[in-house]
């Protein structure tokens, strides 16, 4: 449990770098996801998900 801590506090922090840093190209990002289709967010969801996979894979 410990380390699942430890992994979602790396990702809130890691995420929160771009909004804090440049708030202004973050929101114009976030307008272009909310336009793009719900295929185009799931496929990108996966490749996510699976080069996350890859890398925690190659890490351990």
């Amino acid at each position: 449990m410990h380390d699942l801590l430890v992994a979602l506090s790396l990702v809130l922090i890691i995420e929160g770098i771009w909004p804090f840093l440049n708030p202004a190209s973050f929101r114009r990002l976030l307008a272009l996801i909310a336009d793009e289709s719900e295929r185009a967010l799931r496929l990108t969801g996966l490749v996510s998900m699976i080069l996350g996979l890859g890398l925690l894979y190659l890490v351990n």
